[in-house]
């Protein structure tokens, strides 16, 4: 052989096997006004200096295009700062942030989450550097820095103080169509946040000897089934009733959540359903057709609507001048945020058509939630007991609380009493949470899909009560957000802690790994990451919560146990088996649900078997365990087929999130 040729193959051969062995690249330096654009392959890892002052910060934006990607920042040691993940998938924006402490070169590493991902690209951009905000309201702004332009969607913020307004801003725009700026006076929808005012309204009709928090919920709306339990109405206001979500129902029946969606809509759903999740009271499940409920029970004793009887009797009041109930998608609302989520092209509307009010459709300013978290620490309405008996947290049949109030979540953050609820449609992403101890209160809006409005509450409140936030516990350190280096988990046992865990019927967290990272999803959420805190125990990053996990006399693991809220509770693992085995052509055919109205399809496609609704698309189905099958949507997550005494397929039971076991018979 020619010895040229011979030394140029032999080059080859090391370089390559220097890259399968160390796939990390320094792609170079960024800089402001000099944007990116690469590929990244599997298991590579692209690192960037950013040269940095003392006393500096930084943002950068990332557009993912077909691959998601994770972000991380090193200090000039190569100390790990932060990880940086949102949760919009394989397209758009990922926002970083960087703050120096001294001179010297720092480093942002991008690397794919999927090892498996083909290909893709991304572009990333130094957008601006300047000195390190000094001033308290100059550290906020700075938090907002990444949607303070002329070119994204962005948020508003109201900080509340010692019976006062201190702060308000906005950031970004409320409009990308029309340029039209974010101010603290712009109208948002508030999602979730709006179950405190059904709440509210509730006890107001109470204090006048109205109605009862134990009256049963079929005395105001007889269409609800007799399910042979009693729902209370304490039930529905604390997420405990055991009926279904409409959400999910909406979604299975073959709904899309940007149609139009009405009450009457809800409340005819609700009326053909034939069993519950649980027991009222046994359990608690997050259940928005509860407070759909509460609301159209304050329209029916009051006889005014709802949107009516609340702007009466608390937004006059508390001179919530620009918020309203908005229970007609089609009304004018002037000064309003649009919504938006981002994908590799860049913004797009998200859309929401809701005309039901109660679990969610409050539209209101930052301005006018303040003075409404002005009123629990000096009431202009409602009272005292009315506001404590809001603020206690309820407790289930057993006994247990589970950090739920009525309408709201009550717990601690660093240390301090919190009183929170955030809440999420469409592209608005809302916050309200109160410090009552220290007389603060925040709010966050957004109208930019990918935005954290609970996190950026809790950053706020950071630099506002940090003087006043309790250290960690010596034997928390291992809890924190950043992880804990110290403790190592080897690599036979985080496989053994992979799998799916089965927490409810329907209800899966499946524990994943990426790059020795353990991660977890729960059906219909997105990916987490856990921290540990021992080699069997792990905290739930920027969630209340840990996993435990079980080990057997074999040392393989069985299950897990979960603890959140006041609550522990244990989910097996899934058992593994030959899914080549499993013949298909048995579970082919038509299934109806009497509660939906709706059918599904069931066929093969591809040796693969898929679930069809003429308003979806095509479902796919992976057997689990014998009989039962996990579905791609969130609405359609596992089935379970039923046989009938001949030993033949004869329905289905599909459970999601917030639905159990909801019936489907095969169509002969």
């Amino acid at each position: 052989m020619n010895y040229c040729v011979f030394r140029s193959k032999v080059t080859l051969f090391i370089i390559l096997l220097s890259v399968s062995l160390n796939a990390q690249f320094l792609k170079g330096e960024l800089s402001e006004g000099n944007p990116i654009s690469t590929e990244i392959l599997p298991k590579e890892t692209h690192q960037y200096k950013v040269v940095m002052a003392r006393d500096q910060f930084a943002f950068f934006k990332l557009m993912q295009q077909g691959v998601d990607l994770k972000i991380t920042t090193y200090d000039v040691s190569g100390n790990k700062i932060k990880d940086f993940d949102s949760p919009n998938g394989k397209n758009g924006y990922e926002y970083i942030t960087l703050t120096s402490t001294i001179d010297g070169e720092y480093v942002v590493e991008v690397y794919p989450l999927d090892e498996n991902q083909p290909i893709g690209k991304y572009e990333i951009s130094l957008e601006k550097i300047k000195p390190r905000a000094v001033t308290i309201n100059g550290q906020v702004d700075e938090l907002f820095t990444i949607w303070d332009n002329e070119e994204t969607p962005g948020a508003a913020v109201a900080i509340v103080q010692n019976g006062a307004i201190v702060y308000k801003k906005g950031y970004g725009m409320s409009n990308l169509e029309y340029d039209i700026p974010i101010v603290p006076s712009t109208i948002f929808h508030i999602a979730s946040v709006s179950k405190q005012f059904t709440v509210f309204s509730i006890l107001l009709l109470e204090s006048e000897g109205k109605l009862k928090l134990d009256d049963d919920i079929r005395k105001y709306i007889p269409e609800v089934p007799d399910f042979g339990k009693t729902i209370t109405l304490k039930h529905l206001a604390s997420h405990t009733s055991g009926l279904r979500d409409q959400w999910n129902l909406l979604a299975m029946a073959g709904w899309r959540l940007d149609d139009v969606i009405t009450k009457e809509h809800v409340l005819k759903l609700i009326s053909k359903q034939q069993a519950l999740n649980f027991d009222p009271g046994e359990e608690y499940m997050y259940c928005n057709t509860g407070f759909t409920l509460l609301a159209e029970v304050v329209a029916r004793v009051s006889g005014v609507s709802f949107a009516t009887f609340t702007k009466e009797l608390i937004f006059k009041p508390l001179k919530m001048n620009n918020t309203l109930f908005y229970d007609d998608h089609e009304k004018i609302i002037k000064n309003r945020a649009y919504s938006y989520y981002s994908d590799s092209t860049g913004y797009k509307k998200s859309v929401l058509s809701y005309a039901n009010v109660g679990a969610t459709s409050l539209f209101t300013t930052v301005e006018d939630l303040s003075l409404w978290a002005l009123n629990f620490s000096s009431p202009k309405i409602g009272g005292p007991e009315l506001i404590k008996k809001m603020n206690t947290p309820a407790v289930l049949n057993n006994g247990k609380s589970f950090g739920g109030a009525l309408g709201q979540f009550v717990g601690e953050y660093k240390g301090l009493n919190e009183i929170q609820h955030g809440g999420a449609d469409a592209g608005y992403r809302s916050y309200l949470t109160r410090f009552p101890d220290q007389n603060f209160s925040v709010v966050v809006f957004s109208n930019d899909a990918s935005f954290g409005s609970g996190s950026m509450a809790h950053k706020i409140t950071d630099i506002y009560l940090k003087d006043l936030i309790k250290a960690k516990p010596k034997n928390d350190v291992a809890a924190s957000d950043t992880g804990n280096d110290k403790i190592i988990i080897d690599q036979k046992t985080r496989k053994s802690y992979l799998g799916d865990y089965e927490l409810q019927p329907g209800f899966i967290i499946s524990i994943t790994e990426d790059s020795g990272q353990l991660l977890a999803q729960a059906t219909g959420q997105q990916i987490v990451t856990l921290i540990p805190v021992s080699q069997t125990k792990f905290k739930i990053a920027d969630v209340e919560a840990e996993i435990t996990f079980i080990p057997a006399v074999d040392e393989k693991v069985e299950s897990f146990k979960l603890e959140q809220g006041g609550q522990i509770m244990n989910a097996p693992k899934i058992i593994e088996f030959d899914k080549s085995s499993v013949d298909l052509s048995k579970y082919t055919g038509k299934f109806y649900s009497e509660e939906l109205s709706t059918a599904y399809e069931f066929m093969i496609e591809g040796n693969k078997l898929i679930a069809r609704h003429s308003r979806h698309s095509d479902i796919a189905l992976d057997p689990i365990k014998k009989d039962m099958f996990s579905g791609n949507e969130w609405f359609f997550n596992r089935i379970e087929f039923i046989k009938d005494s001949d030993d033949k397929i004869s329905g289905c039971k599909v459970s999601s999130g917030r639905v159990r076991n909801l019936l489907f018979l095969k169509e002969k």
